[in-house]
């Protein structure tokens, strides 16, 4: 199946990379649309990367400075010992915090959307870091013990994921499954994805990821409280949060919580339903942009 000309006139839309410190680590990240925007964080979720947002991100950008990080561990960010959700929360309140200060932005507050681990971090940002954000949303991110990623190799029986080297680029690009696999992922979508999860080493070529961020990142219903932001969640018909974990989510989060459900949508939304997804968004943004009532 050929890549339909929205994708690939979203592909070919530049961005920029960017590099800052936190906590004595790299962390990698790349824009799109105008400096001096209000801000949007696009947050990954565990053992993906910013290029997860590469077809969705231009869409959001007729009012917006959107960003889309690579947390530590992940993508081209440095790695550290240990992560934890409250560090990750950290990293991108920093990006946000350099994409805002002195870019004419002054005064308005960031926005962060997570998918997946990415959405436990941007509900810890929401809990951590609520009344410096103007809006937080999770996209089918199950809250509970494990991220569904760590979850669903545990359940496949294979050994840690990121530890084998292939020998080829074609060979390990060949490898790349999404955590859980869904048969309704768009190819054009995963083959792009693919192709930027990989990295060279002496040996050959393996994933970007740090096979220690699998179990670093827990939440657990207990780890939420209402929030003083503005939050939203976001789920597939067939994802892993269901209609009882995301009724629990939002309850946690203080229950006037708005629930969007993807039709026909799995765990990861931008690889089978993304025009639905950046609809979604853009509906989201602009709620959320729209000036206080007196």
């Amino acid at each position: 199946m050929g890549a339909p000309a929205w994708f690939a006139d979203a592909l070919a839309e530049p961005y920029h990379r960017h590099d800052i410190d936190v906590d004595g680590v790299r962390i990698a990240y790349r824009t799109w649309g105008e400096a001096g925007n209000p801000v949007v964080v696009l947050v990954h979720g565990g053992a993906a990367h910013a290029g997860w947002w590469d077809h969705v991100a231009p869409f959001l950008t007729a009012s917006h400075r959107v960003v889309a990080i690579d947390l530590s561990g992940h993508g081209d960010s440095g790695r550290r010992p240990s992560y934890s959700l409250a560090t990750y929360a950290r990293e991108l309140m920093a990006v946000a915090a350099a994409e805002g200060e002195g870019r004419g932005a002054s005064g308005t507050k960031p926005v962060v959307i997570g998918h997946s681990m990415g959405g436990f971090v941007t509900l810890a940002a929401a809990r951590d870091h609520g009344a410096e954000l103007a809006g937080a949303c999770a996209i089918d991110s199950p809250v509970r013990q494990i991220p569904p990623e760590a979850r669903a190799w545990q359940q496949s029986g294979r050994r840690m994921p990121g530890t084998r080297v292939y020998p080829t680029w074609e060979a390990v690009v060949a490898r790349f499954r999404t955590l859980p696999e869904d048969g309704a992922t768009l190819p054009y979508v995963e083959e792009h994805i693919a192709a930027a999860s990989v990295r060279e080493v002496p040996d050959g070529w393996t994933w970007k990821f740090d096979p220690k961020i699998f179990f670093s990142a827990q939440m657990e219903p207990e780890d939420l409280t209402s929030t003083v932001c503005p939050t939203a969640l976001i789920r597939g018909e067939r994802g892993m949060a269901t209609t009882d974990i995301t009724a629990a989510v939002a309850e946690r989060l203080g229950g006037h919580v708005p629930v969007t459900v993807i039709p026909d949508a799995g765990h990861h939304i931008m690889l089978d339903q993304p025009v639905a997804l950046i609809a979604a968004l853009q509906a989201l943004l602009g709620e959320w942009s729209r000036p206080p009532r007196a």
